[in-house]
């Protein structure tokens, strides 16, 4: 009956939360109890690094909010205290990491295939407008070799001169 002298001071309100907070605590020392039963020799062997950096940083941040807790039941502020920045710093490793695993998830180009990929295009294309062509009675402009070049006067008048272009004179 003592424990209840000290409790008829403290509100309602107030008995609500430390029992919801009791609970949760409950709750976390449940979830943890397979990670804390395992040696951490066991643990490491069954994971890869990617999953071993996953439990450090989950960890480890479950630590730092637990204290963070404590400090705002002491009635510390924790946002100036250095557990702040220290649960910053653990969130930029978990983004990281998070950063990582997204990269090894990434879509990777496979260089052959986009090759055969860009030949089998052009190669179409090029059949394609070489039957395009054949259809209006046209040759392609690669193919066409009937066609003479274009001459102007100034060009049939330079053709006569056998000299170099170097070596030509002006005429005035």
């Amino acid at each position: 009956m003592a424990t209840n002298k000290k409790t008829a001071n403290i509100p309602d309100e107030i008995k609500e939360k430390l029992a919801s907070l009791d609970t949760a605590l409950a709750q976390i020392e449940t979830v943890f109890q397979p990670l804390l039963r395992t040696s951490q020799s066991e643990l490491y062997e069954k994971l890869d690094a990617m999953d071993k950096a996953k439990l450090e940083l989950a960890g480890v941040y479950t630590i730092n909010s637990l204290f963070w807790t404590y400090l705002n039941i002491c009635g510390v502020n924790p946002k100036e205290h250095g557990v702040k920045q220290e649960l910053d710093r653990i969130k930029s490793y978990m983004d990281r990491a998070k950063n990582i695993q997204d990269l090894a998830k990434a879509p990777k180009i496979d260089k052959a295939a986009s090759k055969r990929f860009v030949k089998s295009a052009l190669w179409k294309a090029a059949q394609k407008q070489a039957s395009e062509a054949d259809k209006q009675g046209e040759t392609t402009p690669s193919t066409d070799k009937t066609e003479a070049p274009s001459t102007s006067k100034a060009d049939t008048d330079d053709s006569k001169n056998t000299e170099p272009p170097s070596k030509k004179r002006r005429k005035r």
